[in-house]
């Protein structure tokens, strides 16, 4: 399988090949979703807690007799049923919505994603990507030129969720200029998965050599370890 290289200008600067294994597999929408649905799990924050009848202030002496009274027979002030009295059944933040998600399953997943964006024109290999000083305006003009290559024309016009630069490595000049743009996302093509795909409508691979490698290198570690 091979692809363009094109420089940040637009510009056509070579080819590169890449592995069947990991930009040529068929699509697996059950796998991509369980995988997905997990990491959105594992992400989630448990935020809203309510007292019970245990946890909030009050005198734990009966209210009155049992009998005698014609009133109904009540225990405690902190009853739910009772004004400032503790929630029934309600949320705590000790629920843990922890998803496990196996290692093979996740890695095939991100394989498949990175496939499907292959299909659909959606990966734009481009030769560098460093504004080499912290300039909005440099990286501006990149995605402009960018958006002079066939297929890639809404690189720079899309509102939200344009593209995902994927850098070879840590460069946080690079990342800085590109942070003042809500549409576009930038980090180490290390740290890419399934989600972070499918949030952003182009991929944007930085040295396709060097990162290309990293993806393979990553996936085969998986193997091995799995």
């Amino acid at each position: 399988m091979e692809a363009t290289i094109y420089n940040v200008n637009g510009k056509k600067k070579g080819s590169i090949l890449l592995p069947e294994h990991v930009f040529g597999l068929p699509w697996n929408g059950d796998l991509v979703h369980q995988v997905v649905v997990s990491m959105q799990s594992n992400a989630r924050m448990s935020i809203a807690h309510t007292k019970d009848r245990s946890d909030v202030s009050g005198t734990g002496k009966k209210p009155w007799q049992q009998k005698g009274t014609g009133r109904a027979r009540h225990g405690s002030r902190r009853s739910p049923i009772w004004v400032g009295g503790g929630v029934a059944h309600g949320p705590t933040n000790e629920k843990n919505f922890y998803k496990k998600i196996n290692k093979k399953a996740k890695a095939k997943a991100l394989s498949v994603v990175l496939s499907e964006k292959m299909r659909n024109s959606e990966i734009l290999f481009i030769d560098t990507v460093d504004t080499g000083e912290i300039k909005a305006r440099k990286a501006k003009e990149m995605l402009v030129a960018m958006g002079s290559i066939p297929g890639f024309e809404k690189i720079s016009g899309k509102k939200t969720n344009a593209a995902y630069i994927a850098l070879s490595g840590k460069n946080a000049v690079t990342e800085k200029s590109f942070g003042n743009f809500g549409n576009v996302g930038v980090g180490s093509v290390a740290n890419i998965n399934p989600l972070i795909l499918l949030k952003y409508k182009y991929l944007i691979i930085s040295d396709p050599e060097e990162s290309v490698g990293v993806i393979e290198k990553r996936l085969s570690r998986t193997e091995t370890v799995a």
